[in-house]
């Protein structure tokens, strides 16, 4: 099988290519020209150079592939100019679906993102039936992947063989960049989470999300979206199995989600705004912890054979690959 990847220099997308490498198939993996390419060492395949926001240099690549896994996006809660995020999440994503089906391509693979459910404040656990719109999309990265999703199922009513993946909170190694998820262990570790705010998540290994993307290229029914997600915690919930794991304090004190909200404006403002580098807290980030992000992964379970797995061991992957590639500073 002959499979074009996005996203392969990226967290779930380098274990995507890792697990369909270890398959036999044959791969083309799309890089930027200012992609790190660690992820991807020694992986073999044809790399092709190039960007999503010029999606028509990519045709001649997906030209005679069996599938096409879009695991790209741009993952950020806090973005100076939205224009990008959405022409690269949503307008992206709208070109690759046009351009595999007027290139034959078979299959149709796209990572939206747990972001997309209807998820409730108190804790309800959501599944993909679970009713859901737009304005309850908090922040310009669920927005932009709720756009891409839609554009994924649109495609897939037009008839083409389109599955959609709905990972939650993905937990291991490689994280490079890290995501925001990864950073909250990056900053665990370096004693900068005096504090907790009531929230919860739901986290998952990260190389049982890539097991089911391969899974599902051969199983996965075209229009249907499939929650790929492990154990439902609250933040404290996490912070506790990381301070087993590693012999670091847990917070104790909880911050209310007002305190939370005044941290975050100034330092939105100031961090971002003023100096133009990524705060550490964001409005919309203590906005959407508000909502405990609690699902149901049982429809993948039944369908693509999902596996839902303890964190435990993917946190202490986590936590050995960030300490052994200088993430941690010195005690």
């Amino acid at each position: 099988m002959k499979v074009f990847l996005t996203g392969a220099t990226g967290f779930v997308g380098a274990h995507v290519a890792r697990h369909l490498a270890e398959q036999g198939a044959q791969l083309r993996l799309l890089v930027r020209p200012t992609s790190n390419l660690a992820n991807i060492e020694g992986l073999g395949g044809e790399t092709v150079v190039g960007d999503l926001l010029q999606p028509e240099c990519l045709r001649t690549a997906m030209r005679g592939c069996d599938a096409v896994m879009h695991v790209a996006a741009d993952y950020r809660l806090w973005v100076r100019d939205p224009k990008a995020m959405y022409a690269a999440n949503v307008e992206g994503t709208r070109a690759l679906l046009r351009i595999a089906g007027e290139e034959g391509v078979p299959r149709f693979v796209y990572t939206s993102s747990v972001a997309t459910m209807g998820f409730k404040a108190d804790g309800t656990i959501v599944d993909e039936s679970t009713p859901v719109s737009i304005d309850a999309m908090i922040g310009h990265y669920k927005r932009s992947k709720f756009l891409a999703e839609q554009t994924a199922i649109e495609a897939a009513r037009a008839g083409q063989q389109v599955i959609i993946l709905n990972p939650t909170t993905p937990i291991g190694a490689q994280d490079v960049k890290p995501t925001p998820t990864g950073r909250i262990v990056v900053d665990f570790l370096n004693r900068k989470f005096p504090a907790y705010v009531d929230t919860g998540l739901n986290l998952v290994d990260v190389s049982e999300v890539a097991r089911t993307h391969c899974a599902a290229l051969e199983v996965g029914r075209p229009g249907e979206r499939y929650i790929l997600g492990g154990e439902n915690l609250t933040l404290k919930q996490i912070l506790d199995k990381m301070s087993a794991i590693t012999g670091l304090p847990s917070p104790t004190m909880r911050v209310p989600h007002a305190v939370a909200m005044t941290f975050a404006f100034f330092d939105e403002t100031i961090t971002g705004h003023m100096l133009g580098k990524e705060p550490r807290a964001t409005v919309e980030a203590v906005r959407m912890g508000k909502k405990k992000m609690f699902a149901s992964s049982a429809k993948a379970e039944r369908e693509l054979g999902f596996r839902k797995v303890p964190v435990y061991e993917a946190l202490r992957t986590a936590i050995d690959w960030f300490q052994a590639h200088g993430y941690v500073a010195a005690q």
